[in-house]
């Protein structure tokens, strides 16, 4: 290496590319997260959980983990572990004021390539490359990779200052708010003296003077005969320690609660996770990296969104997992990725599904999203699953969401087909776009339901018989008043009997057609209000989440089932597969 001094960087901690191998139940993972926040969806079991455990085990700001063979893929301790990232890191982490100088490397956007070792112009992107390997003999390795392939050690108090702030989502968090080795607490407090003078403290502790008599004389005959055996005599009680346990830990916060003083620990999950974070982060000097597990747990509906909020607000990296649709859509300005269940992390970009995200949260919480162009579409397909499970689809992790438009709909998919969400679509031929569907298609296979033609009014009216025409646009309560009315209007007469209609019409079918599916004005002159109340025609019809409710029924009802089976039922198929289903013939 050169002599020369390492080069500077201001950045706050950041990981740029995180590497995961035969860590629990990750085999292999390779991730290049955001700055900000970063919040990880995905089914359960399928390593949210692993990724964050794995960062804060890479920046544990001690060495008292303890292993054991589950923390290895499939147990199979013999070929170790290894969590690894290339980091930006400020200079106040003590990064470059070790013994033994700590070159970093140049990040390229994707990977650290080797600088330019002999002349003197610096890194403009400067990256560390540190790692944390779990060997075949149950003991954590840290490291520094150095560009000149040499290994150093990663040493506590860079990790320290780098700083870990970690909310997880069981009552771990309870060990921040007591005096515990390690625990946010101790590290606020900052005492390195504390923990021996309480230990000191608490064992001069008159126990003996609590016994009652008989166990007093109980003791001195204890001692009696471990004298005999010259074991070491003059026995007496304390509080003692042992192994894994320390009299600090008794230690903890207490507050006031109704004018009594009780421990943190006492308080609802929710509180306790709020105060481990509080007191966490408020000992750090910069703005540690955060990993939050289950952001929802113990937290109200606005509490999340408060919370999602603020950290969006911190200049912190953040790593968050949470299943709930309030924390989902309060991350409108965070990173969105979703772990499938290879283990595999995929983007959401925020420009391809932000309308959606606000839209429908649940959308990317489920175990199949179908999005389905519009509200009547939304009905239908709710009903129409629903009939093909005999069951609420629901049980199964199935939602159906409203992907606001056809054009809305084609770029929500490209993004989910690319994450790793399964996914699938009901959407109309509207001939635009031709390109993009097909892509999708592609991916999708029979879960993208396109119809060849038309939509769904169109490919549902053209088959009734014109002799049950009229019974097809009576409502739910059997009524066709409101409708006869619309197509009245449309033809421009008085009488608004079907029969008046039927004989004025040149086109009954095409008619009715047009009214559910509010077909624009033929007349590009005719007067503004016609024209709106024309665009709204559809909303008498089929065009809410009842209407295509309705259509379901009458898909039915009417014996339309064996015309449009050819296009529905492999959808109908592709979905219950995707769920573990086996595939069916018909739908009764």
């Amino acid at each position: 290496m050169p002599e020369q001094t390492p080069p500077t960087t201001d950045n706050i901690p950041c990981i740029r590319r995180l590497t995961i191998q035969r860590f629990r139940g990750i085999k292999k993972l390779t991730w290049w997260p955001s700055a900000g926040v970063n919040v990880l969806l995905g089914g359960g079991d399928v390593g949210k959980t692993t990724i964050l455990e794995a960062i804060a085990l890479l920046l544990n700001p001690t060495n008292a983990s303890t292993l054991s063979d589950s923390d290895y893929w499939q147990r199979e301790y013999e070929e170790g572990f290894m969590i690894g990232a290339v980091m930006s890191l400020p200079l106040s982490c003590g990064i470059a004021q070790q013994r033994k100088t700590v070159w970093p490397w140049e990040w390229d956007g994707k990977l650290p390539k080797v600088p330019d070792l002999e002349g003197e112009t610096e890194p403009e992107n400067p990256v560390f490359c540190v790692r944390v390997c779990g060997t075949p003999d149950f003991e954590l390795s840290y490291e520094i990779c150095q560009p000149d392939e040499s290994i150093d050690h990663f040493p506590v108090s860079v990790r320290r200052n780098i700083g870990i702030v970690r909310l997880s989502g069981d009552d771990r968090n309870d060990r921040d708010l007591r005096l515990i080795q390690g625990s946010a607490l101790e590290r606020l407090l900052s005492d390195k003296t504390l923990r021996s003078r309480l230990g000191r403290k608490l064992a001069e502790s008159d126990v003996e003077g609590e016994l009652k008599d008989e166990a007093k004389t109980a003791l001195v005959e204890l001692d009696g005969r471990f004298s005999k055996r010259a074991l070491p005599a003059q026995l007496g009680l304390g509080l003692v320690g042992g192994p894994g346990f320390s009299l600090n830990a008794l230690i903890g916060l207490t507050a006031e609660k109704n004018g009594t003083s009780l421990p943190l620990a006492s308080w609802g999950a929710g509180t306790r996770r709020l105060a481990a974070l509080e007191v966490a982060a408020a000992h750090q000097a910069e703005h540690p990296i955060m990993v939050v597990d289950e952001i929802e747990r113990g937290l109200e509906s606005y509490r999340q969104r408060v919370l999602m909020e603020e950290l969006i607000a911190n200049p912190s990296q953040v790593f968050v997992t949470t299943h709930s649709a309030p924390a989902v859509s309060a991350a409108d300005a965070a990173s969105l990725w979703y772990v499938d269940a290879g283990g595999s992390v995929g983007s959401l970009p925020a420009d391809k599904i932000g309308a959606q995200q606000r839209r429908d949260p649940e959308t990317f919480l489920s175990r199949v999203a179908i999005i389905a162009e519009g509200k009547t579409e939304v009905g239908f397909v709710r009903k129409l699953i629903n009939r093909a499970l005999g069951e609420d689809m629901r049980r199964h992790g199935i939602w159906v969401s409203d992907g606001g438009s056809n054009t809305e709909a084609l770029t929500v998919l490209q993004s989910l087909s690319e994450s790793g969400l399964k996914v699938g679509a009901f959407v109309d031929r509207e001939e635009t776009n031709n390109a993009g569907w097909t892509a999708v298609k592609e991916k999708l296979g029979d879960l993208l339901m396109r119809w060849q033609a038309g939509c769904l009014e169109s490919n549902l009216i053209q088959h009734v018989p014109v002799d049950r025409l009229e019974d097809f646009i009576c409502d739910l309560e059997g009524d066709s008043g409101e409708r006869r009315r619309i197509l009245a209007d449309r033809l421009g007469i008085e009488d608004k009997s079907f029969a008046a209609i039927k004989d004025s019409a040149s086109n009954l079918r095409q008619l009715i057609i047009e009214a559910a599916t509010s077909a624009s004005h033929p007349d590009l002159a005719a007067p503004a209000e016609t024209k709106k109340a024309w665009k709204k025609h559809g909303q008498r019809y089929f065009k809410t989440l009842a209407g295509g409710e309705e259509l379901a029924d009458k898909l039915f009802d009417f014996d339309l089932w064996p015309h449009v089976a050819g296009e529905l039922l492999p959808f109908v198929n592709a979905v219950r597969n995707a769920v573990g289903l086996p595939s069916i013939t018909t739908v009764q």
